[in-house]
């Protein structure tokens, strides 16, 4: 496979990614931590490194849109609940799985 091929197959995974957690607001950034190590904030971050990274200007809350579908204030207002518990000491748990 050549390398633009690989690129476009590539930016195809990470765009059904991002359109499948803009689907799924109901999957809270929390649960995506604790089961995957990262959430849609981190791609937010990858997202506007590979801006910067290529000459492209951009700032956090412009990333977050792109990768929220919507400015994060408006998400956190509409979608994002208080975590539990359980699902801190699970976040807990996980991130000293990791080390």
């Amino acid at each position: 496979m050549d390398q633009k091929t690989r690129t476009e197959l590539e930016a195809a995974a990470f765009r059904g990614l991002v359109g499948h957690l803009q689907k799924r607001k109901d999957v809270q950034n929390i649960d995506l931590m604790i089961l995957s190590g990262f959430c849609r904030n981190c791609l937010a971050k990858w997202y506007k490194k590979a801006a910067l990274d290529n000459g492209i200007e951009m700032d956090y809350p412009t990333a977050q849109e792109a990768i929220y579908g919507m400015p994060y204030s408006e998400w956190r207002e509409n979608h994002q609940k208080d975590a539990t518990a359980e699902q801190i000491e699970a976040f807990k748990l996980a991130d000293k799985a990791e080390i």
